[in-house]
């Protein structure tokens, strides 16, 4: 074409390219986590179509009384119904792909399970902000469209946070930024037209609220999730790595645990109480389990006591995860978890049991009690591993017989063979699991030591053991906590940090717009006092004095001295402002106060496409009768409103949850998006 460029130093091209990605992930980097996280928002939007074309046949089959058209739209829907049930098996695919997340030097450990990101879809703040700040403050927003543009840069960057402390910070950043935003820009008396859709990590089913906490609330989730993702990509075959694989797991559990514990009405089935109390013990269970392998990383010896204290220490994990294991399968948590994540825990709870009996039984079949030992400090030691002895059964008798001591100790390893047994079938149920070879690895490795150390043991009087292994109790001196989120260690500056004092211009106050005083200083003296830090307020106005004629009212904010803005200046530096001035009129700008008496609840309308009733809307169900019963006060919004009601108030609503069956919204006219009743559950 005959345009001729000078080609770019590489150095520039690249740091220009990274300049671009330097808050988050480069989205399009071909990274085996930034695959699975590109799937999953594939997935997400293919519920979202499966989930609305079931809504339209639904309403349909409920419309038509023409029999043909009844037998074809079932049709439809079984045809529906199939596919959802195939992307939710996609999607718990992507949920149990833990091999991508571990750590690539090679390892012989079981998987650590870590948690997917929410998506979410982009948010611009751009027109909602600019005409709040030119409404509510009276300022020119386009002085404020750098501003504006770094919080949308940093939410983008957000929705892929490197997987490393920087990621954290980030995040962290983000949800400390969240509340200048909602202090400054989201008043209690409406909403600001923002619209926030997440989906859900486990089900793929989008939630769509104007609320700014559905943003906070899906922002601590991530924080929580990323740190899982650090802890499994740990390298566990060294201390430090398995120290910070158990700091990461406790810091995920403690940004879970807060998030259940602030926010206690999030309409998404992953940030559910129910749930975050699962994924907080799963998190607990994983730190304890990282924890083990710590203190055995060395190598275990074959010695009485520190088998003793490897015994306790591993049937602690076993415990913990037969904790979790019961929290899974409880409702409604097990209808929703991923099935393979469940089946999971129950093999890590029956592999770490045996461990403990495997342990056991090492210790009464290998070390008899010598003439130079302590039996009352190993009699100590082996009382504290039960919880009770067989009846006729004596620690001491154990200790000094050879018979009944490799009796109990082949009664540990069958136990434990039972064990690993059970671990291996529920692996071989699972075809997520039994395609993951480490696992299978380890699981047929200490099956295989169980049998050779009975092998070892067997006499041709075996038919003669009847004795039973008692359970061993568990104990730790590695007790693992949660960890709270550390956000006063993250450093973050009010983006609108020009906006004033957030203590005085924030969304709650309503101001009048800046008024010019122009006025004489007479006699040197102002007519007035100055209080407060900043901004400073008028204070004892003469009301005779020149500036009160001007409009000065007792009570307004000095907002600016000159032109020259002084929001964050405090009382010497203003009256220093009207010293400069000397003999000349003053010029000042004031605002005032105005009185906001409305309130509005802090509730949100909020719908959750394909969602039925979860616990936030039976305990909204719960409040309206209450209500309905005490005939006091007229209904008002609820949180989560379902009927036709409410359609047109509910501007944030991307789809309808199910209509309630036998309700009288029946009869009215449906939105094409409302589901049927509760029989259509997603999944």
């Amino acid at each position: 074409t005959g345009i001729y460029t000078v080609p770019m130093p590489t150095e520039l091209i690249q740091m220009q390219y990274y300049s671009f990605f330097r808050m988050g992930c480069n989205p399009l980097a071909e990274t085996g986590r930034s695959k699975l996280q590109n799937q999953r928002a594939v997935l997400n939007q293919q519920i979202l179509r499966a989930v609305r074309m079931r809504a339209g046949a639904e309403n349909l089959l409920r419309a038509t009384t023409n029999n043909k058209v009844r037998e074809q739209v079932l049709l439809e829907l079984s045809f529906v119904n199939s596919d959802l049930q195939i992307l939710k098996e996609e999607l718990e695919g992507l949920n149990i792909s833990v091999e991508v997340y571990q750590n690539t030097e090679g390892t012989f450990s079981i998987p650590l399970v870590p948690l997917g990101l929410k998506e979410t879809k982009e948010v611009d703040f751009t027109l909602p902000l600019k005409d709040f700040i030119l409404e509510h403050y009276s300022e020119d927003s386009s002085e404020y469209e750098d501003e504006i543009a770094d919080l949308v840069d940093l939410r983008q960057a957000c929705r892929t946070p490197s997987r490393d402390e920087a990621g954290i910070e980030m995040l962290m950043s983000y949800f400390l930024q969240l509340g200048f935003i909602e202090n400054r820009f989201f008043p209690p008396t409406r909403h600001m037209g923002v619209l926030f859709t997440w989906y859900d990590s486990f089900t793929g089913v989008p939630v769509c609220q104007q609320n700014l906490l559905l943003e906070k609330a899906s922002i601590l989730f991530n924080i929580g999730a990323l740190y899982t993702q650090i802890g499994t990509r740990c390298n566990r075959q060294t201390q430090t790595g398995l120290e910070n694989a158990v700091d990461a797991f406790q810091r995920a559990a403690g940004v879970l645990s807060y998030l259940k514990e602030t926010f206690t009405h999030t309409p998404s089935y992953d940030m559910s109480p129910a749930m975050l109390n699962v994924l907080v013990k799963m998190m607990l269970a994983q730190a304890q389990e990282c924890a083990f392998e710590q203190i055995s990383l060395p190598g275990i010896r074959n010695e009485f006591f520190t088998l003793v204290k490897m015994t306790q220490e591993v049937a602690k994990v076993g415990e913990v995860y037969m904790m979790v294991n019961t929290a899974v399968t409880q409702e409604p948590v097990k209808e929703n978890i991923p099935y393979s994540w469940s089946k999971l825990v129950q093999i890590k709870a029956d592999h770490y049991r045996a461990l403990a009996h495997y342990f056991l039984a090492t210790i009464l079949c290998d070390h008899e009690l010598q003439s130079n030992d302590d039996e009352d400090q190993q009699e100590k030691a082996l009382s504290q591993l039960y919880d009770y002895v067989p009846e006729g059964v004596m620690i001491l008798t154990i200790l000094k017989d050879k018979v009944q001591r490799k009796q109990l100790g082949k009664a540990h390893l069958r136990k434990a063979i039972v064990y690993h047994e059970e671990a291996l079938r529920v692996c071989g149920l699972c075809k997520k699991l039994r395609n993951i070879e480490v696992l299978l690895e380890v699981l047929t490795a200490a099956h295989k030591r169980s049998l050779l150390k009975y092998a070892q043991q067997e006499t041709e009087d075996d038919f003669l053991s009847l004795i039973q292994a008692p359970d061993i109790l568990p104990k730790t001196e590695h007790k693992v906590e949660m960890v709270a989120p550390q956000f006063s260690k993250v450093k973050v500056k009010d983006f609108f940090h020009r906006l004033g004092p957030l203590s005085v211009f924030s969304a709650k106050q309503r101001w009048t717009a800046p008024r010019t005083i122009h006025f004489h200083c007479e006699t040197g003296e102002l007519g007035f006092s100055l209080k407060g830090g900043s901004p400073v307020q008028i204070y004892c106005l003469d009301p005779v004095c020149s500036a009160a004629s001007a409009g000065l009212k007792e009570g307004d904010y000095i907002v600016s001295v000159g032109g020259v803005d002084c929001k964050w200046l405090g009382v010497n530096e203003v009256l220093e402002k009207f010293k400069s001035v000397g003999e000349q009129p003053i010029e000042f700008e004031v605002i005032s106060c105005q009185d906001t008496t409305a309130s509005m609840h802090s509730k949100s309308a909020t719908y959750s496409v394909g969602m039925q009733k979860t616990y936030s809307l039976i305990c909204l169900a719960m409040e309206e009768n209450k209500t309905d019963q005490a005939k006091k006060t007229p209904l008002k919004l609820p949180f989560l409103s379902w009927g036709t009601k409410n359609r047109q108030k509910a501007a944030s609503t991307l789809c309808l949850p199910s209509a309630v069956a036998g309700s009288s919204q029946v009869k009215k006219k449906l939105s094409p998006f409302t589901l049927l009743g509760t029989e259509s559950s997603l999944y």
